[in-house]
């Protein structure tokens, strides 16, 4: 009960410190903002040295965590993503492509969930098909060709788990 209840005051000074962000005029930061976000960021990092691998388990889990585009339009440069696996279809659920790193050209690949039930649906909840994992394995031959460092996100509930995708080789 404790750490929920620490962990709504932290949420609580994450949003009084944005909110101070967009009030300063100029868009510089007096002392006061630099000194609150200190300490929120004290707060976060006490916070969560101090949770156990349950809690761990259920904050991995959680529905508002970032997913692989999320990652990739915070980390990487020119992202252009490839779609397809040349065989059959694309998968929405595996996203993919060449982009920059530090300015090192690298491939980057992952599971996409989607945030709201719409995205989700057409995600297919993460879930890949076989036409997915086919797309991921072209996309690393590719990466191989080029002598590009693959980066990857792993996030999925599994296979999606259907006749048909059996049928077209998920095995």
């Amino acid at each position: 009960m404790q750490k929920r209840q620490r962990r709504r005051e932290l949420e609580q000074l994450e949003r009084e410190v944005e909110d101070l962000q967009r009030l300063s005029r100029n868009g510089s930061s007096p002392p006061e903002l630099a000194r609150l976000r200190e300490q929120v960021s004290e707060l976060r990092r006490e916070f969560y040295t101090h949770i156990n691998a349950w809690q761990r388990t259920q904050l991995a889990r959680h529905p508002q965590r970032p997913y692989t585009l999320d990652f990739i339009r915070l980390l990487f440069t020119d992202f252009f993503e490839l779609h397809g696996d040349r065989a059959f279809g694309d998968d929405p659920a595996i996203v993919g492509g060449f982009a920059r790193f530090h300015g090192r050209p690298v491939l980057v690949l992952g599971h996409q969930k989607g945030r709201d039930t719409k995205q989700r649906l057409a995600r297919n909840f993460g879930q890949a098909k076989p036409e997915g994992y086919r797309k991921a394995l072209r996309l690393m031959k590719l990466a191989a060709k080029f002598s590009r460092p693959i980066l990857t996100f792993v996030d999925t509930p599994g296979a999606y788990p259907v006749l048909y995708a059996e049928e077209r080789g998920q095995a």
